[in-house]
């Protein structure tokens, strides 16, 4: 068993990057992935510098890292900005780096541009370095580093997880000839675990269009590795049909079930490739997951894994196209079975228990399959012959096994249904494959592989299909033509085309006949797959100009469809050995379309077809053997015995004849025997010439189909590429409407801008000419304004200087006045006295008319306050606790408000009454000067006074109480204690005499 591979870390260092715009809001993350698993840098900030400084590593063995060299798997890093506040990622570009540049000494870091940035004004880049290290680890996952191939999740039960080390190795016993599992006191069963490649299908798509298949000399075979043992199939040419010898690769194990259920658990897909030299052109993964199923009961049944598998083509040449359908994707039989051994025969048993490597291989030999037959060329008048392959007997001396046979049977069926599924038309023959080389003696193994015999199933039906396309007309060219016509249907078991010869002048208006058109096909194949076939893929006829001064010129295609020919009226006939067949006949005009311009006929073909039922396959089964590798040579005919001598004649009778004699008849029985011989070496020559002949042409029709293979191949990607082409054509057609559209919206929105500009430009010329209108008006009339005020103040100026005018003349007269009345002194105080008295009485009755009212609006006021107190008091009811304070104090301040200007025109009333005493004392001192007053008078003043002191302070005493009893002021408000002070300051100077 080899060694196993040391283990490697590929690093990749992520150290900056440069020409990055300055974005505070974003941040910048670097995700790469390599073979299925991503990691990702630490946010940084989006700058013009961003530091990374970070390291990111894939764990891979060495083994591992060849094939990802060899398949050219990239290491692609993508460039994110995030945003903080949406976690929204945009992508800013992508890295691809070659794995096949990274080497185990250090390198120098390398500036790598951003492909496909968003920055197209600047060109981002980072800084990277990559490095192959050594993983001096242990074996144990680590569980901050990835794996580039992660073994599935272990299953089973805990008892049997305890049971099982870290990981298990199956080691190789050489002497015994098979792997042992675990301890060996503890896992001592047999087990036998086989891998079957079975079959194939559509290998022609893994085939990349640049390769060459000439250049690949070495064949077609599948690789595995089956514990550490590299394993291979027998060669084959032809991926078209894909004919192999089924081989079964068994390897012995020692163990118990549970440790074997546990190793499988650990051990990845078991993957199958399909090489061509060094060049793996496909793989598919088999998951062992299923042999390690708890369920299974390895004492009475064996587990297996079978199906048809998937084959992908390596990451390298995936190309970036539509999914493929189902029916063409690339297809493996593969059965793997695990089983407990039981007592095998002894030749068997040798086999498996010797170290030597077993191959019970046998000899590859031609194999016919059950729809492989050629065209036969017949005359019109020469009825269709049927044609069946004779099946050889079994070689004693072939090493089959039942089991082999029963899982083979099922491989075929699964294989059939598969075909069947893809409605593969191409039933071909396969050349026979070079015999595998044998492999290097000493080298100890416990693999061996076994080829069982092929079954042909039962239900295949012999067909006979004849076609006779019997005459052209209408041509629709102006000018006439030389017609060929060319067809090729592979399920009849030939890619070689059919061609009329020689070739006719079809002419316009006439109609021409066809000759040697006809021609017969005897196939075999399945009734459900003739008529899935039939109905699915057409006859197409090709109509040819040929010229000798040119080359060959395509005129059109005619379809034949096969499927009216299943739907015709059947008849009943006996074959050539008696049994009841069952005939089917179809005629028909079709038109000849244009190669060119679809639609357009160029002429009409009629053509007349054939179905004939021959019954069912006489060959049960084909079993390939050493003799059927070489064709036996043909043994000469030993000469024929010469005639018996004749009688010789009596003496009297006359002599013989010459011609009569004995020896003349013994040299023309030589000479004859001489002729024969050589007819029998020129049939001979003959036979060998035309073997080699049609493997010249076995080998020719398979290259045709090869490179026919290819072109289909490379038509179906053309067909795609098209389609994505017409796709993109359409989708840049509707953008380029949509552009034309918001191109058209844009000049609507524009038009519909210019115009509200304009609006908007004229309303505003409009409102500046109103608002200028407006402004020289009210400058005007400010003017007038001015102009009337300067009048108005010249008028006021002038009344005043008439006013100084009349003060002085009345001063001079008052002055006058004076002297005059100080002429007459009583006259003078008489009027006088008069004049105050009636001042005086003018005075009271202003006095009692200011109380009256007084009084009154005090009334008013106390019903006023009493009212604001209701409402108040409903209104904090009603109110939040958070306002009853602000309003409270607003309702304070206003009535303080209100209380001062009572205060002040109390005040005014007490200065008014001030200034009427005042001026009574001053008009009591003018009497005094004047003369003596009655004595009764005297005591007047004096309890005038006191009466107005005992007012005011009943007046102050009532308005306390008034505000009091309102219940909106206390003892502690600002007006009552200044009416308290008030009434004390009162009450201090009444007391004062």
């Amino acid at each position: 068993m080899a060694a196993k591979s040391d283990q490697l870390l590929i690093v990749v260092s992520i150290l900056e990057g440069r020409h990055f715009p300055k974005s505070p809001r974003l941040s910048l993350v670097v995700q790469a992935s390599f073979d299925g698993e991503q990691l990702s840098t630490d946010p940084v900030e989006h700058r013009e510098q961003p530091q990374f400084s970070t390291e990111l590593a894939w764990e891979l063995d060495r083994r591992m890292l060849h094939q990802h060299r060899l398949q050219r798997t990239p290491i692609k890093l993508q460039c994110f900005a995030v945003d903080s506040v949406s976690q929204r990622r945009e992508n800013v570009g992508y890295i691809v780096l070659d794995l096949r540049s990274v080497q185990e000494a250090k390198q120098e870091p390398r500036w790598f541009p951003l492909l496909s940035s968003k920055y197209t004004k600047q060109r981002p880049a980072l800084l990277l370095s990559m490095q192959l290290e050594n993983d001096t680890k242990p074996s144990e996952p680590s569980p901050d580093r990835f794996r580039a191939k992660k073994a599935p999740p272990r299953q089973g039960s805990p008892s049997v997880a305890d049971l099982l080390p870290d990981r298990l190795e199956a080691v190789l016993v050489p002497d015994q000839g098979y792997h042992q599992l675990g301890p060996a006191d503890r896992c001592a069963d047999m087990f036998v675990l086989s891998v079957t490649v079975a079959f194939a299908t559509k290998l022609e798509q893994l085939i990349p269009s640049t390769m060459k298949l000439s250049a690949q000399g070495s064949g077609f075979f599948f690789y595995y590795s089956l514990l550490g043992n590299d394993i291979t199939s027998e060669p084959f040419h032809n991926l078209l049909s894909p004919d192999f010898e089924p081989e079964r690769a068994s390897v012995r194990i020692r163990s118990s079930k549970q440790v074997l259920q546990g190793f499988l658990s650990q051990q990845p897909s078991l993957q199958i490739h399909l090489c061509c030299g060094n060049h793996s052109l496909g793989s598919t993964d088999v998951s062992l997951s299923a042999l390690s199923a708890v369920a299974v009961d390895l004492e009475d049944k064996a587990a297996t894994v079978e199906g048809a598998f998937v084959l992908q083509p390596p990451k390298r040449t995936k190309q970036k196209l539509p999914a493929v359908p189902a029916e063409l994707q690339p297809t493996v039989g593969v059965a793997v079975t695990l089983r407990r051994e039981e007592v095998p025969p002894q030749s068997v048993g040798n086999k498996e228990v010797s170290g030597a490597p077993s191959h019970s291989v046998p000899p590859p030999a031609a194999q016919q399959r059950p729809g492989s037959s050629s065209p036969v060329q017949k005359p019109p008048d020469s009825p269709p012959a049927a044609a069946a392959a004779a099946p050889r007997p079994p070689p004693l001396s072939s090493h089959t096994e039942s089991e082999a046979e029963s899982l083979l049977e099922e491989l075929q069926r699964a294989g059939d249904q598969v075909e069947l599924a893809a409605a593969d038309p191409e039933v071909l023959e396969v050349p026979a494959a070079p015999p595998r080389p044998p492999e290097a003696e000493g080298g100890a193994s416990s693999v061996s592989v076994s080829a069982p015999k092929v079954s042909i199933p039962p239900s295949a039906h012999h067909y006979c299909f004849s076609l006779d396309l019997r005459s052209l007309r209408n041509l629709g060219l102006t000018h006439p033509v030389a017609a060929t016509l060319r067809y090729s249907y592979q399920f009849f078991g030939s890619a070689a085309p059919i061609m009329t010869n020689p070739p006719v002048e079809l002419q316009r208006n006439t109609e021409v006949s066809l000759p040697q058109s006809y021609c017969a096909f005897d196939f075999a194949a399945l009734p459900q797959q003739l008529q899935d076939t039939f109905t699915r893929f057409p006859l197409v006829v090709e109509v040819w100009h040929r010229d000798s001064s040119s080359r060959d010129q395509l005129i059109g295609r005619a379809s034949v469809q096969l499927s009216r020919l299943l739907s015709s009226e059947r008849t009943r006939f006996l074959g050539s050995a008696g049994e009841p067949s069952w005939r089917r006949t179809h005629r028909d005009r079709i038109p000849v379309v244009h190669s060119q311009r679809a639609g357009e006929a160029v002429a009409e073909l009629s053509y007349v077809a054939t179905l004939e039922d021959l019954g069912l396959v006489k060959a049960a089964e084909v079993v390939v053997s050493e003799s059927s590798q070489s064709e036996p040579p043909a043994h000469p005919q030993p000469p024929p015995p010469p005639h018996p001598a004749a009688p010789r004649p009596a003496a009297d009778a006359r002599p013989a004849a010459p011609r009569d004699t004995l020896e003349y008849r013994t040299a023309l029985e030589l000479e004859l025997w001489k002729e024969e011989q050589e007819d029998l070496f020129d049939d001979q020559l003959r036979r060998k010439e035309s073997s080699h002949m049609q493997a010249l042409a076995e080998e020719w029709r398979r290259r045709d189909r090869e490179r026919e293979a290819l072109v289909k191949k490379k038509e179906v990607e053309y067909n795609l590429l098209e389609e994505q082409l017409q796709k993109t054509l359409s989708d840049l057609e509707k953008r380029e409407k949509q552009l034309a559209e918001a191109e058209l919206e844009t000049q609507r929105l524009q038009r519909e801008l210019r115009a509200e500009h304009e609006l908007t430009q004229r309303e505003l010329q409009e409102s500046s000419r109103r608002l200028r209108q407006d402004c020289d008006h009210r400058v005007a009339l400010e003017r007038d304004k001015a102009r009337l005020a300067e009048e108005e103040r010249g008028r006021l100026l002038q009344q005043i200087a008439d006013g100084e005018s009349r003060y002085r003349q009345l001063e001079k007269e008052f002055q006058l006045y004076r002297e005059q009345q100080s002429a007459r002194p009583e006259l003078r105080l008489q009027s006088e006295v008069n004049l105050l008295a009636l001042e005086k009485v003018e005075l009271e009755r202003k006095l009692e008319s200011t109380t009256k009212s007084k009084l009154h609006y005090k009334q008013q006021w106390g019903r006023a306050l009493k009212e604001l107190a209701r409402f108040k008091q409903r209104e904090q009811e009603n109110a939040m606790n958070r306002l009853k304070k602000q309003q409270e104090e607003l309702e304070a301040m206003r009535l303080r408000y209100l209380a001062t200007e009572e205060k002040e025109a109390a005040r005014q009333e007490r200065q008014e009454l001030d200034g009427i005493r005042n001026q009574l004392n001053r008009l009591k001192q003018q009497e005094g000067q004047l003369g003596p007053a009655p004595s009764a008078d005297d005591s007047a003043p004096g309890p005038s006074l006191n009466e107005s002191a005992d007012e005011h302070l009943s007046r102050l005493l009532e308005e306390r109480d008034a505000l009091l009893r309102t219940g909106v002021y206390t003892h502690q408000d600002r007006i009552i204690a200044e009416l308290s002070r008030q009434i004390q300051d009162a009450m201090t100077d009444r007391r004062t005499p």
